[in-house]
């Protein structure tokens, strides 16, 4: 069996609306101001493109769908709870998925006591366990600052539900959470490469020499190879697969892994102005140190990926 895991142009089209409508609406695309603060009137414009319907029985598409608005919204460092709204979406009844869709509830994954945008949700989503549980706050919510920029949110809480059957709709969250990190970590990347290309030292552009142009190409490898994992689970989950939740698990940890690693090595790139707060990697690694540490649910450990006999290797090492 063969997967084409190449963009159809319903799917190049999804990227392109999404970049041209956050071109027009905020000017986070070059990283350099970081990411903007969370908007609700930007957050409902985005859901009357559709994007946050996208793999629900009323909106348009499916994983694969997922998958690209993710990206490209990852890339344009656009704020929001969007990956805990993928989650929702597959978990609710169809008048609450509908608030959710339209921008007007916003939910939140999280727990025991931290909710990413907790302060500004109404839909509060934990892991438990194998299942997804939707859980209340039992006081206020207090705000808490968090490296990347995002309103973080604390408070006790109690479940009022649960979703056994949450297999499917962790593994498309997964996909999701993947996609934004490859957005972000892509974005830098072009960053980086275009500055190394016109950053001159001894006469020729940096990019010229090898240990700057090996550590890029590394992270291009790493990035490709993630992405293709992205889409490859993407397709497992809409086949709807019995290795689609260990493929969306392996995906997210390759996703995170390339990402995390490209912060890295494009601050070396970028120098001393790569530590600055105007600079432009700024913004793109605190969106993915952020994004890093979203909970990916079960059976996302390294250990649980290793599959059979990774304890006993562990052990032995």
């Amino acid at each position: 069996m063969s997967i084409d895991l190449e963009p159809d142009e319903v799917q190049v089209a999804i990227a392109d609306t999404i970049a041209r409508f956050c071109d027009r609406r905020f000017a986070a695309k070059d990283g350099a101001s970081g990411p903007p603060p969370f908007d609700a009137t930007l957050w409902r414009d985005l859901a009357e493109l559709g994007v946050l319907a996208a793999g629900t029985p009323e909106g348009v598409g499916g994983p694969a769908e997922v998958a690209v608005a993710m990206e490209a919204l990852g890339a344009r460092l656009f704020p929001g709870p969007l990956a805990a709204t993928v989650l929702a979406t597959q978990l609710l009844g169809p008048d609450e998925r509908g608030a959710v869709c339209a921008g007007h509830a916003i939910a939140t994954v999280g727990g025991p006591e931290l909710f990413p945008h907790g302060a500004a949700a109404s839909v509060f989503l934990a892991f438990e366990g194998d299942a997804v549980i939707r859980v209340r706050p039992t006081g206020s919510v207090c705000p808490v600052p968090a490296l990347d920029g995002e309103p973080w949110g604390r408070a006790a809480v109690e479940t009022v539900e649960r979703f056994p059957d949450a297999t499917a709709a962790i593994a498309l969250y997964r996909v999701a959470l993947a996609a934004l990190l490859l957005g972000a970590g892509d974005g830098l990347l072009r960053a980086a490469a275009a500055y190394a290309a016109t950053r001159k030292q001894f006469g020729q552009p940096i990019g010229n020499f090898q240990a700057v142009a090996h550590p890029l190409a590394d992270c291009r490898i790493r990035i490709d190879a993630a992405r293709l994992l992205v889409a490859s689970a993407a397709e497992r989950v809409h086949d709807g697969a019995p290795d689609a939740s260990r493929e969306s698990a392996i995906a997210h940890f390759s996703a995170r892994r390339a990402a995390t690693d490209t912060a890295h090595a494009c601050h070396q790139v970028f120098g001393a102005v790569g530590i600055t707060r105007e600079g432009p990697a700024f913004g793109f690694s605190r969106r993915i140190i952020g994004l890093a540490a979203w909970p990916a649910g079960p059976g996302s450990a390294p250990a649980a990926l290793a599959g059979p006999g990774s304890d006993a290797r562990e052990a032995r090492t």
